[in-house]
């Protein structure tokens, strides 16, 4: 059975190096025999007023804006993810931001249970891959600052609604990279595509 891939370009802008790694990271996947399902933070429309939700409680967030709802449906449909968002102070952008805290619902992500601090992980059994692209070096990212940005994604996004991470890869300096160091990133996003198209389940 062909292996499921949902891939989420979420950075705002159109044209960017993200589109281009995860267009890479789709070829890689196709070439494996992969059904992709693809969608950009850039072509997505919604609000991003939230007051928040009550986390004991199902249905206590606002309806869903529809590209919301198609983002949701393709997490559900796929067997892998994959997330690509740039860097910016220390995480991913804040309409980025906006999609994680009005989709990853309770009932839908997670759910707590009604005593202790425990919770039932609802997107149990995928994998997910991200890649981080920022203009701070990843070692120095990780000597002075203890890699947030990888941090929050693997462990806190990821692992906290049960999807397990396989490759979590942060690319810079991207304002310091000359053309033939971006050409490697773009190679190294097409194998990631191709081996997670190969893998086995979570």
């Amino acid at each position: 059975m062909a292996k499921r891939i949902f891939i989420w370009v979420a950075h705002p802008k159109h044209g960017s190096l993200n589109a281009a790694l995860a267009a890479r990271y789709a070829d890689g996947a196709r070439t494996q025999g992969a059904e992709v399902r693809e969608m950009a933070l850039a072509d997505m429309q919604f609000s991003e007023a939230f007051e928040g939700y009550d986390p004991n409680k199902e249905g206590s967030a606002p309806a869903l804006a529809p590209d919301l709802q198609a983002w949701q449906d393709n997490m559900q449909w796929a067997d892998h993810v994959l997330i690509v968002h740039p860097y910016w102070w220390g995480a991913m952008p804040s309409r980025a931001k906006a999609v994680l805290d009005m989709a990853l619902l309770p009932g839908f992500a997670f759910k707590y249970h009604k005593r202790g601090v425990k919770w039932d992980k609802l997107l149990s059994g995928r994998t997910g891959d991200a890649i981080i692209t920022s203009d701070t070096p990843p070692w120095l990212d990780t000597l002075l600052y203890l890699r947030p940005g990888r941090r929050v994604i693997r462990n806190q996004v990821l692992k906290f609604c049960g999807i397990a991470p396989r490759k979590i890869v942060q690319l810079g300096s991207v304002k310091l990279a000359k053309d033939g160091q971006v050409g490697k990133w773009l190679d190294r996003a097409q194998r990631m595509g191709a081996r997670a198209a190969m893998a086995g389940g979570a």
